[in-house]
């Protein structure tokens, strides 16, 4: 029940977000007209629409993006008439004339005529299709989920949450607005101005959205930020994704559940199918990763050293791959992957996400252990507290009758991004490149999914980015359409590492990398040398900087001699 009231709270704070301008004049538009005949069909139908695009947009891939793109078009070109009626009379007399059945009743302006629900709901609609707020922490949370969770019931519901939690507050200043114009008609005799007023506004935050400023410049500059509000939300409801645990070193184990079923997986490495019936009688270490997830990196020199330390005693680990990125969907990519991280242990691919929903999973990496009568006892999220977990397999061996299980914990020497992280809570946070999840990008608007050039600013602030060169932003990912190109991250942490692909073609992108101007030196990671050069050849995660924990911020920059490179996140620590 918290998440449903947590997407309706993000969605009211959205009113406060310097995003929700361009559409205030589409909402106002009416605003001298009753509420009920009006402004509340045009915020429900504004509400409806945006919940079912953001649904299909996230599960539906490309096509509902294009497919969305086409109807953003229309839309613009309607509310763009529907400004330029309120600007001028015979203006919309000529608008009605060849728009008979949708312009006449957007821009029909007979004082007896209040507007009829369905133009109202049409006009809704119209800005359902162009709004776009910004991806604060709590529309994150909610598209991840949608993305990761499928088309279902839930993910549209949740999203219409929030829409309904944005067309409240637009609600109450909409009411509020109304009582103003009317005022001023009747005290100050503007009408008219007021309705001009009204019509350069509607064309203004068209012109607004079609130069992409709702999706670019309104997400940096903030009038009244709401992350912090939203970020402490999502904390206040749900654990810290860092790393959480059920229960304390030498408390009993309570049941939370059954195994649920592998069915839906689509592929099974190292094992033939495993199920409940062929694991039972045996203590199950479930781990959910993805192979380009740098905590899953981290914490898996641990799942692989339990799989060799009980593996005779009654321990089976079965590795979950539910990807993050569509290139993780790839089983040549998994099975690469697999092979280079040396894990012999069996791994399902999940690239349809059923054991994922199966398991009510939320996070990248996650253990749950199960018992030999396959009850799921523990639960671990995030990386970290190492020892905690291996003291609750040994419980559950235990209880299973096993004796003599070797002693110590498993203390693994593991290097490049394996290597556990500093505890270092000033590191930079994970970064994403593509515009469906971007933060913090200081070179301008990010174009969507269309070729542009970019210039690095002058000066970085702390954790800001930004691309130089001629690149295409899609939802997930960057790619270089020009050689010579650049990332600049201006960072902290002890490490630093891009998740990255070479192009379509598959052939290999040269890169140097450069740290505050200069050759990286011993501060290199494991994929460049001590003159910061590297070669993308596979998509992967790559770590770039490996240099002494603690140090100060410093701006890093990697130059792609050639195009086609795809760029996915940023990771640290």
């Amino acid at each position: 029940m918290l998440l449903p009231i947590l997407a309706y709270v993000g969605g009211v704070l959205t009113i406060l977000s310097p995003c929700i301008l361009p559409v205030l004049p589409f909402v106002f538009a009416r605003s001298d007209r009753p509420f009920l005949r009006n402004g509340l069909p045009m915020l429900a139908g504004m509400a409806l629409t945006f919940a079912v695009v953001a649904t299909l947009a996230a599960v539906g891939g490309g096509w509902a993006v294009r497919a969305n793109q086409y109807g953003r078009v229309a839309s613009l070109a309607v509310l763009a008439l529907l400004g330029l009626s309120l600007l001028s009379a015979r203006v919309a007399e000529l608008i009605s004339a060849p728009f008979v059945a949708l312009g006449n009743k957007l821009t029909s302006r007979s004082g007896n005529d209040d507007g009829s629900v369905l133009s109202a709901a049409g006009l809704g609609v119209a800005t359902g299709l162009l709004w776009a707020p910004c991806a604060g922490p709590i529309l994150g949370l909610l598209l991840t989920g949608a993305a990761l969770n499928g088309a279902s019931v839930q993910t549209t519901l949740l999203l219409l949450a929030y829409a309904a939690g944005a067309a409240t507050s637009l609600a109450l200043a909409l009411l509020i607005g109304g009582r103003v114009f009317a005022l001023m008609k009747r005290s100050l005799g503007a009408g008219e101005w007021v309705r001009r007023t009204l019509g350069a506004l509607v064309l203004a935050g068209a012109a607004a959205i079609a130069l992409g400023l709702d999706t670019g410049v309104l997400t940096q500059v903030s009038l009244a930020s709401t992350s912090g509000m939203e970020q402490k939300l999502i904390d206040a409801t749900r654990p810290n994704t860092a790393a959480r645990t059920t229960g304390k070193a030498g408390e009993p184990l309570s049941i939370e559940g059954e195994l649920p079923s592998f069915d839906g997986a689509t592929q099974w490495l190292n094992s033939p199918p495993l199920n409940a019936q062929s694991l039972h009688g045996k203590v199950v270490l479930v781990d959910f990763w993805t192979y380009s997830c740098i905590n899953c990196i981290r914490a898996l020199p641990y799942a692989r050293g339990w799989a060799d330390k009980y593996k005779d005693h009654g321990l089976v680990v079965v590795g979950v791959h539910a990807p993050e990125f569509a290139f993780e969907k790839e089983p040549e990519n998994v099975i690469k992957a697999v092979k280079d991280l040396g894990i012999a242990y069996p791994v399902v691919l999940d690239n349809r996400y059923a054991i994922w929903r199966g398991f009510g999973n939320e996070y990248w990496p996650a253990h749950y252990f199960i018992d030999p009568q396959g009850h799921i006892r523990h639960h671990h999220f995030g990386a970290g507290d190492y020892k905690h977990s291996e003291d609750v397999i040994r419980l559950l061996l235990a209880e299973a009758g096993q004796n003599n299980l070797p002693g110590d914990y498993v203390k693994p020497s593991a290097q490049g991004a394996q290597a556990a992280a500093p505890s270092d809570s000033s590191r930079s946070p994970e970064t994403y490149l593509g515009y469906g999840r971007a933060t913090n990008f200081a070179a301008g608007p990010l174009v969507h999914d269309d070729s542009s050039t970019y210039k690095v600013p002058n000066t970085l602030q702390a954790n800001q980015w930004a691309l130089d060169g001629r690149w295409a932003v899609g939802e997930e990912s960057a790619r270089l359409d020009a050689a010579n190109g650049r990332i600049v991250y201006r960072f902290r942490g002890r490490d630093l590492h891009l998740v990255l692909a070479p192009g379509a073609d598959g052939k290999p992108v040269h890169f140097r990398v450069l740290l505050d101007g200069k050759a990286p030196g011993t501060d290199h990671g494991v994929d460049i040398d001590a003159q910061g050069n590297g070669t993308v050849t596979g998509q992967r995660l790559y770590q770039l900087v490996r240099q002494p924990p603690g140090g100060a911020e410093r701006t890093f920059e990697i130059i792609f001699q050639d195009s086609g490179v795809r760029a996915y996140a940023a990771t640290f620590g």
